[in-house]
């Protein structure tokens, strides 16, 4: 059986010297029951190709041993397989913030203004009051940053600034949660220089990525702080993302009593998620049940029954609720191998209709990275019982 698919390159810099191991032991695509023609896009030479669940279902073997990758001279490639795993995501984030200047006739002045605060549901405001101590209290020697509406980790400080003159301006960066108990967090600079013709402007400040309710910038004693115009904090969340899960077609199951329902599987497969259809002509459907599983083995012997185990309990529903139609059918897996699976429903509830109900079984996505070589078409090749693994490790 043949049949074709085609996918996109991703380069993989560190696979590159497993990949160009040779094979220990070379092998023909004789014995392979399946063979699946690959229509390469890009420059390569590493590819890398998500297995669907139409593989993974064909496959002698669950743990996908039994795969290859042949040339138009029957050579077999260097591969290696990854398995679906989470995945760590991040989100940026910007927000820009309120400015107050701190004026004082010393740098301690300014360290500690005469501020006063009020917290409403809308946030916390911020007012530094005017010192009265005649024209030297109009120095600037700092600023205060309200960063109270900010949910994210802080990581940066852009400035919109201006100084009279140009170069390097240092200054202090501290944190607080209550504006009287301060945290160093370090020194910032920002520069800003021009010669002949050329300019350079520093206005980012590095933060620790850590959050904080207020931040001060003091300018050390006797130096007067830049005019800010605006400023804004960035950052970023991290966040694990589950892992792509291939789904198979819809599997046609058997009814095995009442409100019992089977589907068999080619091979014994470690399940995570399955999706029963539910009867589109019942507009209102609640069925509590019970998803069981076993691995019935080719040499299991046919007195003795593998027991089942219990895999998941849920409701499956689909009401309509505010003009539309809201549905639950899929119930996660422990992910143990099945080959064999039984949903007992409810006769509580209000039942799956007349017909069997479908069922979908998803996996994990697993990629095929492998090293092209040789001449083109290439074939992916699985479905040999006697297949010992061939993948290189990563």
């Amino acid at each position: 059986m043949t049949r074709s698919f085609s996918f996109r390159t991703a380069g993989l810099l560190l696979l590159g010297a497993c990949l160009s191991l040779p094979l220990s032991a070379k092998e023909s695509a004789e014995g392979f029951s399946r063979q699946v023609a690959l229509s390469l896009q890009g420059e390569g030479p590493w590819y890398r190709l998500s297995i669907p669940m139409s593989v993974q279902l064909s496959a002698a073997h669950a743990d996908l041993r039994d795969l290859r990758v042949f040339d138009a001279e029957g050579e077999a490639l260097p591969y290696a397989l990854v398995a679906g795993s989470e995945r760590q995501a991040s989100t940026p984030h910007e927000a820009e913030v309120r400015l107050f200047p701190l004026r004082g006739t010393s740098a301690a002045d300014a360290t500690q203004p005469n501020l006063r605060v009020q917290r409403n549901t809308s946030g916390t405001i911020v007012e530094v009051l005017p010192e009265n101590a005649g024209p030297a209290a109009e120095t600037l020697r700092g600023w205060l940053i309200d960063a109270s509406a900010v949910t994210f980790p802080l990581e940066r400080l852009r400035l919109d600034w201006s100084s009279p003159e140009e170069g390097f301006q240092r200054f202090s960066v501290e944190a607080s949660d209550d504006l009287e108990h301060w945290q160093a967090w370090g020194d910032g600079q920002i520069a800003r220089l021009t010669f002949n013709g050329e300019r350079i402007d520093v206005s980012e400040v590095k933060l620790p990525g850590r959050q904080a309710r207020y931040l001060r910038l003091a300018w050390p004693a006797g130096a007067t702080a830049a005019d800010l115009h605006g400023a804004r904090l960035q950052g970023s969340t991290r966040s694990t993302e589950p892992a792509p899960m291939i789904w198979s077609e819809p599997l046609a199951g058997r009814q095995a009593g009442d409100g019992e329902y089977r589907w068999q599987l080619p091979l014994a497969l470690p399940l995570q998620r399955v999706r029963v259809s539910l009867e589109q002509a019942l507009t209102h459907t609640i069925v509590p049940v019970e998803l069981s599983g076993r691995d019935r083995t080719e040499n299991a012997s046919p007195r003795r029954e593998a027991a089942w185990s219990s895999l998941a309990r849920g409701v499956l529903y689909r009401l309509p609720i505010d003009g539309r139609n809201v549905q639950q059918n899929e119930l996660e897996l422990p992910g143990w191998a099945v080959r064999e699976l039984r949903l007992q429903v409810d006769q509580r509830g209000t039942g799956l209709g007349p017909e069997v109900p479908s069922l979908s079984v998803g996996l994990p996505a697993s990629e095929l990275v492998f090293l092209v070589r040789g001449s083109p078409p290439y074939r992916l090749a699985f479905g040999k019982p006697g297949a010992q693994s061939a993948a290189l490790p990563l």
